[in-house]
Protein backbone atom coordinates (compact mmCIF):
# COMPACT_ATOMS: atom_id res chain seq x y z
CA UNK A 1 0.00 0.00 0.00
CA UNK A 2 1.38 3.54 -0.70
CA UNK A 3 1.63 6.35 1.65
CA UNK A 4 -1.52 8.14 0.47
CA UNK A 5 -3.53 5.29 0.41
CA UNK A 6 -2.73 4.74 4.45
CA UNK A 7 -3.51 8.09 4.81
CA UNK A 8 -6.87 8.16 3.53
CA UNK A 9 -7.42 4.94 5.36
CA UNK A 10 -6.60 6.84 9.08
CA UNK A 11 -8.38 9.70 7.89
CA UNK A 12 -12.06 7.95 6.96
CA UNK A 13 -11.62 5.98 10.25
CA UNK A 14 -11.00 9.38 12.42
CA UNK A 15 -14.01 10.46 10.38
CA UNK A 16 -16.59 7.57 10.98
CA UNK A 17 -15.32 7.70 14.92
CA UNK A 18 -15.85 11.26 14.79
CA UNK A 19 -19.34 10.80 13.72
CA UNK A 20 -20.53 7.92 15.30
CA UNK A 21 -19.75 9.36 18.81
CA UNK A 22 -21.61 12.57 17.87
CA UNK A 23 -24.45 10.50 17.21
CA UNK A 24 -24.34 8.55 20.40
CA UNK A 25 -24.51 11.77 22.26
CA UNK A 26 -26.92 13.02 20.43
CA UNK A 27 -29.53 10.39 21.19
CA UNK A 28 -28.58 9.54 24.39
CA UNK A 29 -31.06 13.06 25.84
CA UNK A 30 -34.20 11.30 26.01
CA UNK A 31 -33.77 9.41 29.66
CA UNK A 32 -32.68 10.67 32.69
CA UNK A 33 -29.42 10.03 33.59
CA UNK A 34 -29.65 9.00 37.55
CA UNK A 35 -32.96 7.57 38.84
CA UNK A 36 -34.24 9.32 42.25
CA UNK A 37 -32.50 6.32 44.47
CA UNK A 38 -29.44 6.41 42.33
CA UNK A 39 -29.34 10.00 42.86
CA UNK A 40 -29.83 9.70 46.66
CA UNK A 41 -27.24 7.00 47.02
CA UNK A 42 -24.87 9.61 45.12
CA UNK A 43 -25.33 12.26 47.59
CA UNK A 44 -24.86 10.14 50.44
CA UNK A 45 -21.94 8.83 49.05
CA UNK A 46 -20.01 11.95 47.74
CA UNK A 47 -22.21 14.57 49.39
CA UNK A 48 -24.82 16.71 47.91
CA UNK A 49 -23.82 19.26 44.90
CA UNK A 50 -24.57 22.21 47.00
CA UNK A 51 -21.72 24.84 47.49
CA UNK A 52 -20.12 25.38 50.36
CA UNK A 53 -20.04 27.95 53.26
CA UNK A 54 -17.83 30.77 52.67
CA UNK A 55 -14.94 30.85 54.65
CA UNK A 56 -14.97 33.37 57.98
CA UNK A 57 -12.09 35.64 58.32
CA UNK A 58 -8.58 33.91 59.96
CA UNK A 59 -10.52 30.36 60.17
CA UNK A 60 -7.60 27.92 58.82
CA UNK A 61 -7.82 25.00 56.65
CA UNK A 62 -6.69 21.76 58.55
CA UNK A 63 -7.51 18.74 59.24
CA UNK A 64 -10.25 17.45 61.73
CA UNK A 65 -7.29 14.54 62.92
Amino acid sequence: MSRAVVIALVISVAAVSSAATVLIILNDGGKPSLTEEQRAAREKFFGSSKELPPVKEGQEMRPRW
